[in-house]
């Protein structure tokens, strides 16, 4: 069995290369890939991944609206504080605590709400697989940017 759960990991490593050199698809790709590791790194059964993902993706797409905020409001701020009186300054600082204020908001109705579909162990996990997935997806990407 444990030779399988390897197996697997390469075979996702692979996939995972192509996906993060693809053009346009990528995304999507890589998505499908995060989907099938958290799957296996936490071991849902169908009747938790039935109600685990429709949790999990609409708490990705509030946290992917956040991003897309913070985005918005602090891009290209940072180039040249020069220009940034101490009124826009202390401004930007109430956005930024504002959005962590949502962001943390958000991750608490997360786990409250996979509470009764996950046990706290697997939620646990479930953290895990997400950063061990993006280093592997960081990682995928310096190698391939090294090949170059």
């Amino acid at each position: 069995m444990k030779n399988l759960n390897k197996v697997g990991v390469i075979l996702l490593l692979l996939l995972l290369s192509y996906s993060v050199t693809a053009q346009g698809p990528a995304r999507d790709k890589i998505k499908t890939l995060k989907v099938a590791y958290i799957t296996e790194q936490l071991g849902l059964t169908t009747n938790e991944a039935q109600q685990f993902w429709p949790i999990y993706n609409d708490h990705e797409q509030k946290l992917n609206r956040i991003r897309s905020t913070e985005r918005e409001q602090f891009q290209g701020v940072q180039t040249d504080m020069s220009i940034v009186s101490d009124k826009e300054a202390d401004k930007l600082i109430l956005k930024y605590l504002s959005l962590q204020t949502q962001k943390n908001e958000i991750e608490q109705k997360f786990i409250a709400d996979l509470r009764p579909v996950l046990s706290s162990k697997k939620i646990i996990l479930l953290f895990r697989a997400e950063s061990n997935f993006k280093k592997r997806l960081l990682q995928q990407y310096r190698n391939r940017r090294g090949q170059r």
